[in-house]
């Protein structure tokens, strides 16, 4: 607040922003109650928190005693103590409370009146703080020391100099939001607080040496390697200190010490953090550089190298330190060729952003969206990238670490500015937020908090801008910055590799081609000059094409990067701009419509199957946007998708064009189906529903336009009707992609017809069926198979329903019968269907349920299966349909309880899985924990069988070994964060645990 132009008045309490009802009174036992207490008042009003200020003087005021004359003089007559320490105490309780307690460092607030402490002067501070001088013997060094105070009076003595000097840092940095006073620049105030760390190291070393060698000298070498914030020197006002420890030699002694540093550090100063070390806090806490060197050329991580680009010597044996410096440098700069960089960055960007909780992630300034890590990240990703051939990368901070990537050309200028800015916008709010209570965070204030976040933008130095007040101005600034640093993240990486392949502005920066390739390769990419080369086919489409491509690419390219194969997802989005090149829609879609082109690279990044299927269906695309009630995929009915498929083809007299119609709208609802399950818009049985239900559309319109035509050719009435029973998969409608049709064909001679004549025709109609729908295509196979009739494939392809009833009377054996209890109508006649399953009830659910020796032969057969049926070369514990816990055990399982309970059990008459896992539970014929468990393994076995289709393009039962595939397979089926391990360790243990209620039932 700003006085009015010669105001010269006392104002008011509330006039300043007080509560009235306190602040008269504490205003009066200071004396600032007249009018020439003007300034001081109005200074006061400035603070971010005027009446905490207030109070905490009036506090100061009582513990000076009759010295407070002297502060109160100063007050009055110094601008830079006024502002320093109302902004400190309107700031920080904690620091107000330390002043307090301490009333006489006020002084400290009136010195460094030009520049801060020098890093010898803060080190002098707290060595004398514990008489420490330079350690004797061997292993002197210069950043070694032995304190003659130790314990409790150790701790306490350095906690004091160090809070000291936190406040004269603190209150030099805050001073400007009071009086005008020079902004202290975010890189002094972060370099500041590193020296003061170490110097705060440095003498908790030098207790730490007085207290393990207290009667001889130190003898061993110990060197602290300070990483994260503090190693790149941009450390916060309150965080972790992530340190290393190296030692000549490696001795139970320099553990002691080394522990004892910590132990001082931690309860003096900060928490010492020694995480990073090799094999974390499980690894030994000292090391030699050999063994350092040892363990991080055959063991470390990606993330480890990542962390080494910060290690800086910080105290303790200078050379050693150093020495280990020079070692491990290397190996940053080649972490970037390493065969799996790409997959362990990818792995640690969604460790990061799934460890924010969904509803903090807009107020995380560190690790929510658009925040601090994020420019972290992409800033060492660059560095580590470009570094190994451009050592002017080989900087630690990351300001200047993006300033070195502007000069290199690697990041544009306006970019890395732009980036800068934000990325100390934030620092400022975190440390604002860490100095009122000296705590730990990185959370804003919840967004209707407008007190907290008023406090906020005060203490940040937030001006009303004529159309916001302060706290306005806050949240737009905060706003504006993390959308910046989201749209920058895209700029960051990927505008430079469009200027590689296509100059679009004449100004911008320009990747060599090495450099492009470098940074493809590192984003996920792993044949990146054939990813450039898409690029250039892409921008170069014409003029309005080529600039809305260059404006969509790099942020297509930055989800693309995020899925499991860029590469084929890059190619897929060229072909399909290629193919509808001539139709406006698609580029105004992808442009506009908010999640759509999200969606588009997501499934194009992750599905084989789907490639191929949209570019011969691209009009699905239009459903990937949101309508009134949510994604568009969803508002198709399947149901109304059958008759539409019916209703086209039966346009056409000629077969072929018919078929083609069906399998046109087939391929549309197939595209459908598979985006919405990648996007996990689906259930699993919803998928399978979805997909039984088109498959019976088109076999519907394919027989219907065979009997049409063989109607037009013969010139007179069909001889028989015809039905088509479902089975298998089919029949339970929970067919998944790669599934094949198993079905039934059943005729009935009409009236008057001769019955040979009638099956004879029903057999070239069933011919003819299957090869129209067999017929290549570019489409996924329509392959029907009639394997499951009556004597297998050595029996006729149609039978009269006369004919199926006396075979399966006389003749059926256990799995025929077994078989039927899949039975189904899905085309054709439906009188015919129905009649058809009425008869097979009897036979699949016969009075008092099938005979103990069928049950016996149904045992026999599956232990069969189990032995000789898996293909070679197979694993049993992850083959989706025959191995261990499999679809096979549980729907034998199931169907063997059928087959013994469904003549009692009327639920039992299904012919789906889940269903009659529902109904077996209900009937309490197994326990119901059994029956969840195989409900589990059924969903984990055809999730994981349909997703192995969608990444590979074919059908496939056999879980990869893990690497790049099974990664896909786990994030297209929804895994969160695509953890390839963890997916495979769920499946084995719901399909280890189904295993064993199989062996339960079929041994009973």
């Amino acid at each position: 607040m700003t006085p009015p132009p010669g105001r010269s008045t006392l104002p008011s309490p509330g006039r300043l922003g007080l509560v009235a009802s306190t602040a008269a009174a504490d205003l009066g036992r200071l004396g600032w109650t007249t009018d020439t207490d003007v300034d001081l008042l109005w200074s006061l009003s400035r603070s971010p928190d005027a009446d905490l200020a207030l109070r905490t003087v009036v506090r100061l005021a009582d513990a000076l005693g009759d010295d407070w004359t002297e502060l109160d003089g100063v007050l009055r007559r110094d601008p830079l103590v006024r502002g320093r320490l109302f902004a400190l105490v309107g700031s920080s309780s904690e620091l107000g409370d330390h002043l307090v307690g301490q009333p006489e460092k006020w002084r400290l607030l009136a010195e460094h009146r030009t520049a801060l402490p020098t890093s010898d002067e803060v080190r002098a501070d707290l060595l004398d703080a514990v008489e420490a001088a330079p350690e004797a013997g061997e292993c002197a060094s210069d950043g070694l020391f032995r304190a003659s105070v130790t314990g409790p009076k150790a701790v306490l003595a350095l906690r004091t100099v160090y809070r000291d000097h936190l406040m004269i840092l603190a209150a030099a940095d805050l001073a400007a939001t009071v009086e005008n006073e020079p902004v202290v620049p975010y890189e002094t105030v972060a370099r500041h607080l590193s020296d003061l760390a170490d110097a705060a190291l440095t003498a908790a070393l030098a207790v730490a040496v007085a207290t393990t060698f207290p009667d001889e000298p130190c003898t061993v070498r110990l060197a602290v390697i300070a990483m994260g914030k503090c190693g790149a020197r941009e450390l916060n006002y309150v965080s972790d200190v992530d340190v290393v420890f190296v030692a000549e030699p490696a001795t139970t002694a320099a553990t002691r010490l080394a522990g004892e540093l910590m132990r001082v550090g931690s309860s003096a100063f900060f928490e010492v953090d020694a995480a990073l070390r090799p094999e974390g806090k499980q690894g030994e806490l000292v090391r030699t550089l050999d063994s350092h060197l040892a363990y991080y050329q055959r063991w470390a991580k990606t993330w480890e190298f990542q962390a080494l680009l910060k290690a800086r010597a910080m105290t303790g044996d200078a050379d050693l330190g150093r020495a280990y410096v020079e070692a491990v440098t290397p190996l940053v700069w080649n972490a970037s060729e390493r065969e799996d960089f790409v997959p362990e960055v990818q792995a640690m960007r969604r460790r990061v952003e799934e460890m924010v909780p969904p509803e903090l992630r807009e107020r995380e300034i560190k690790l929510g969206r658009g925040s601090l890590r994020d420019v972290e990240f992409a800033v060492q990703l660059l560095q580590m990238v470009h570094g190994r051939g451009d050592e002017s990368l080989h900087v630690q901070s990351t300001v200047s670490a993006l300033s070195a990537l502007a000069d290199g050309g690697y990041v544009g200028r306006d970019d890395a500015a732009n980036l800068t800015a934000s990325y100390e916008f934030l620092r400022l709010i975190e440390h604002r937020l860490q100095l009122q209570k000296l705590q730990r965070t990185h959370t804003l204030p919840p967004f209707d908090d407008d007190e907290a976040l008023r406090w906020l933008a005060r203490a940040a130095h937030m001006r009303p801008d004529g159309n916001n007040d302060a706290l306005g101005v806050l949240r737009q600034e905060i706003r504006r910055n993390a959308q910046r640093i989201r749209r920058l993240h895209a700029r960051l990486f990927y505008r430079p590799l469009l200027e590689s392949v296509a100059r679009l502005d004449s100004d911008a920066l320009r990747l060599s081609t090495d450099s492009a390739k470098r940074q493809l390769s590192a984003l996920g990419y792993s044949a990146p000059q054939n990813a450039l080369g898409h690029l250039g086919a892409l921008v170069g489409m014409g003029a309005r094409k080529g600039r809305i491509q260059a404006m969509l690419l790099p942020t297509l390219l930055e989800w693309l990067g995020d899925t499991p194969d860029p590469d084929a997802g890059l190619l897929a989005y060229r072909r399909l701009c290629e193919e509808v090149a001539e139709q406006s829609w698609f580029l105004r879609l992808v442009r506009d419509e908010g999640p759509v082109a999200q969606r588009l690279m997501r499934v194009l990044g992750s599905s084989e199957y789907l490639r191929s299927v949209l570019v011969n269906a691209p009009e699905v695309i239009r459903l990937y946007g949101d309508g009134a009630s949510g994604p568009k995929l969803l508002d198709v009915d399947p149901t109304e998708t059958y008759g539409a498929i019916l209703k086209s083809s039966a346009r056409y007299e000629d077969p072929v064009r018919a078929v083609a119609a069906a399998r046109s709208l087939r391929r549309y609802e197939l595209a459908r189906v598979a985006s919405a399950d990648i996007l996990g818009l689906l259930d699993v049985p919803e998928v399978c529903r979805a997909l039984s239900s088109v498959w019976a559309a088109v076999i519907n319109a394919a027989l219907d336009a065979a009997v049409r035509a063989s109607v037009a050719d013969r010139g007179e009435p069909a001889p028989a009707t015809i039905a088509i029973i479902g089975m298998g998969r089919l029949g339970g409608g929970e067919l998944g992609y790669g599934s094949d049709a198993d079905v039934l064909f059943v005729c009935e001679p009409v009236e008057g017809a001769d019955d040979a004549d009638a099956v004879k025709w029903a057999n070239a109609i069933a011919d003819r069926v299957r090869t129209l729908l067999g017929s290549p295509s570019q489409d996924p196979p329509l392959e029907v198979d009639t394997g499951l009739r009556p004597e297998g494939r050595n029996g006729p392809v149609v039978r009269t329903l006369s004919a199926y009833e006396a075979y399966y009377t006389q003749w059926a054996q256990a799995w025929e019968i077994q078989a039927l209890l899949r039975a189904h109508q899905v085309a054709g006649d439906q009188d015919l269907g129905v009649r058809f399953l009425l008869m097979a009830d009897a036979v699949r659910y016969p009075e008092g349920g099938v005979s103990e020796e069928a049950v016996r032969e149904i045992r026999r057969i599956k232990a069969r299966v189990d032995a000789e049926r898996l293909p070679k070369g197979a694993d049993p514990t992850t083959h989706t349909k025959l191995g261990r816990g499999g679809l096979a055990d549980v729907e034998w399982t199931v169907q063997l309880l059928q087959l013994r309970h469904a003549h009692r059990v009327p639920a039992l008459h299904n012919t789906s899985t889940l269903q009659a896992l529902d109904a077996i539970g209900a009937a309490e014929l197994m326990s119901p924990g059994d029956v969840d468990l195989l409900r589990q393994a059924w969903l984990t076995a055809t999730e994981a069988r349909n997703a192995l289709v969608l990444v590979r393009g074919k059908p496939t039962d056999q879980l990869p070994a893990p690497g790049k595939v099974l990664s896909a397979v786990a994030q297209v089926a929804g895994w969160p964060g695509g953890d390839a391990g963890s997916f495979l360790d769920n499946y084995l243990r719901v399909t280890r645990r189904a295993k064993n209620v199989v062996e339960r039932a079929f041994g009973s």
